[in-house]
């Protein structure tokens, strides 16, 4: 497999069509506590947009908690 260079543009993108780029542009976002989450590539396949993660993610936490309330019960064997 061909390896590719972080600092080249894929052939279908060309410098001109992506604009100036602007400096700070979420920066007050960034600030501001915004959660800003990186998704491996495989991720977005799965989930079609953000009110879809934010449910998965909504169910796990859910999940996680019974399980440890569970776990803390007093005489409770898992």
């Amino acid at each position: 497999m061909k390896k590719v260079n972080p600092d080249k543009l894929r052939p279908e993108y060309r410098r001109k069509d992506l604009g100036k780029g602007v400096r700070g542009k979420y920066y007050k976002d960034y600030l501001s506590g915004a959660n800003v989450v990186l998704l491996s590539p495989d991720v977005p396949a799965v989930f079609p947009d953000e009110k879809a993660v934010n449910k998965a993610l909504r169910s796990l936490i859910k999940l996680a908690r019974h399980s440890i309330s569970r776990e803390n019960r007093p005489g409770q064997s898992s």
